[in-house]
């Protein structure tokens, strides 16, 4: 039995609740949109209660209804379905997930006198395209609607764990930075967690669980929870794309929007989620465009359905092992043993994050120490100290983040301040705040807790005078090293592993023909989201040339 779900759209709510917003979120278009529409659709009748889609289903078509309503179901903790909303006539059904082959997360139920233009799935991109202004407002729409479902934990899973253990921070990580619902039950502090527990059979030994649809999963990898929550997407093995990306970061990104609006048949492969680094960055305030700032993973999340909405298709939770690179089409060989072939490559793999080298230091990753600052870790030490070490623009962003909501944050930095390495921004914002403290000539030496980080110790390198402080988090940016041991022997890479690059026409030509690099893993690149972005745009140009040649 359907239950309605409070907050219902038109409620007191927060002002950055889409729900709030009902005019964008669920639009009701004009008598001449509606028969641009039905140029891409047939008229359908649906007798009450009829299910027009489900929950797990996968390329569902898109409905906007004509009379009647549409109810949009989704679970709740106890698989009760609950109205997420009611489309009344003018209102169209849908979300992100209709613009990939994942499995959705509501249902749509029809009501007595349901009336609908159905849109099929192979008509949707086409009309998309076709009618900028109704895409536009469509577009809109379905990102508005997935942060809804995300803001109220909507159609997603629950997480069950203790909110510092590195488990339960990779497993959130994960869902956040891909855009799932779900809801997160600290067994540190919420007293119900203990009737889940029971509920499920399950120790403190198991934890971290994710619960889906009454399952519950006992520390699933990555991998393995892409797999049941339907984030993969299968391919066609025999298929050879016309270009592959690997790695789903800004370059790479950008790269997919741009080959996949211009007609090339394209691929991205992104170990994580979409973003890379920069998807990590609470806010990013010298991009182009966006004078107000945008979070790293907001801006990712829109590229990515940029690349999808031009047919890019997008795997996450993959990761690359190898390239054969001897004979055309490459082949990509990927961690659960598939073979990807493509005639060209874009290698955008980006870098990973540089550690200290500390006793103790693995045992408190994702447990205290973290390499993004976002609002999830925020949360975990919220009324605490902070300390980043760093001093480039990532750790002067984290800084100004954090103060946030922390009590203090204690920026270490080897140097003698932060002009060399941090745009002056940042500097004058980190030197206004009262609740940042800048120690230069500082390291980190020691680490000290029990089941998380509780303590650390850190030393002036000038004077040798070590104190201790303790913390609710470490967060360090210090840099990276480049994803590139997959590529093995295939490309040239210079003394510090990064793509040489500038072999032939164009910048980005690697050491074999039809594979480039671009971005951070590209030996020297600016490490910026915007130059990541142009080198990404402007790649394609020669990926054109390329393929010309070889066809």
């Amino acid at each position: 039995m359907a239950t309605e779900s409070p907050p219902a759209p038109g409620d007191a709510l927060d002002p950055s609740d889409p729900y709030a917003r009902p005019a964008q979120t669920f639009p009701v278009l004009s008598a001449e949109m509606i028969a641009r529409v039905a140029a891409f659709g047939e008229e359908e009748v649906w007798p009450e209660g009829a299910t027009l889609f489900e929950r797990g289903e996968r390329s569902v078509d898109f409905f906007l209804c004509l009379s009647g309503s549409i109810e949009i179901l989704a679970e709740d903790d106890a698989s009760t379905l609950e109205i997420v909303h009611d489309h009344e006539p003018g209102q169209f059904t849908g979300e992100l997930d209709l613009f990939n082959d994942r499995k959705i997360l509501v249902t749509g139920r029809a009501t007595p006198g349901t009336r609908v233009l159905r849109v099929r799935r192979r008509n949707f991109r086409r009309m998309i395209t076709s009618e900028p202004d109704i895409g536009e407002i469509i577009m809109r729409a379905f990102i508005l609607r997935r942060i809804g479902l995300m803001q109220h934990g909507q159609g997603g899973v629950t997480l069950v764990g203790p909110g510092h253990a590195a488990g339960t921070g990779r497993i959130e990580t994960f869902l956040t930075r891909n855009g799932y619902p779900h809801r997160r039950i600290d067994t540190e502090i919420e007293v119900e967690a203990g009737g889940f527990l029971e509920c499920f059979d399950l120790t403190e030994a198991d934890l971290p669980v994710v619960v889906v649809e009454g399952r519950a999963l006992r520390n699933p990898s990555n991998a393995s929870l892409a797999d049941a929550l339907g984030l993969t997407v299968a391919l066609d093995p025999d298929a050879v794309y016309d270009l592959a990306v690997v790695g789903g970061g800004p370059a790479g990104l950008a790269a997919a929007v741009y080959g996949a609006s211009e007609g090339l048949d394209t691929v991205v492969i992104e170990a994580m989620a979409p973003g890379g680094q920069a998807g990590t960055s609470s806010k990013i305030e010298n991009y182009l465009g966006f004078p107000t700032g945008i979070s790293g993973q907001a801006l990712a999340g829109r590229a990515q359905v940029q690349a999808q909405k031009f047919g890019a298709r997008l795997l996450v939770s993959r990761s690359v092992e190898s390239m054969a690179c001897d004979s055309a089409p490459y082949a990509i060989t990927l961690d659960d043993g598939a073979v990807i072939r493509s005639r060209a490559v874009v290698v955008a793999t980006g870098a990973r994050y540089r550690k200290l080298d500390l006793p103790r230091y693995c045992e408190f990753e994702g447990n205290g120490i973290y390499y993004a600052a976002t609002a999830m870790e925020a949360g975990l030490c919220a009324g605490q100290v902070a300390v980043v070490v760093g001093g480039g623009n990532s750790a002067g962003q984290a800084a100004i983040f954090l103060a946030r909501t922390v009590k203090h944050v204690h920026m270490l930095v080897r140097g003698k301040g932060l002009a060399e390495t941090m745009s002056s921004y940042l500097i004058e914002r980190i030197e206004a705040s009262e609740k940042i403290t800048l120690h230069p000539f500082t390291e980190v030496t020691g680490l000290e807790g029990e089941s998380h980080l509780e303590a650390l110790e850190w030393t002036d390198r000038e004077s040798g005078a070590s104190s201790t402080q303790e913390v609710g988090a470490l967060f360090v940016m210090i840099g990276a090293v480049p994803n590139t041991d997959w590529l093995g022997d295939c490309l040239a890479l210079d003394g510090a592993g990064f793509v040489k690059t500038g072999e032939g026409a164009s910048p980005f030509a690697s050491s074999r023909p039809g594979v480039f690099a671009v971005g951070d893993v590209r030996a020297g690149s600016v490490k910026r989201v915007a130059s990541g972005v142009g080198e990404g745009s402007v790649v394609v140009s020669a990926i054109h040339q390329y393929l010309d040649t070889v066809e």
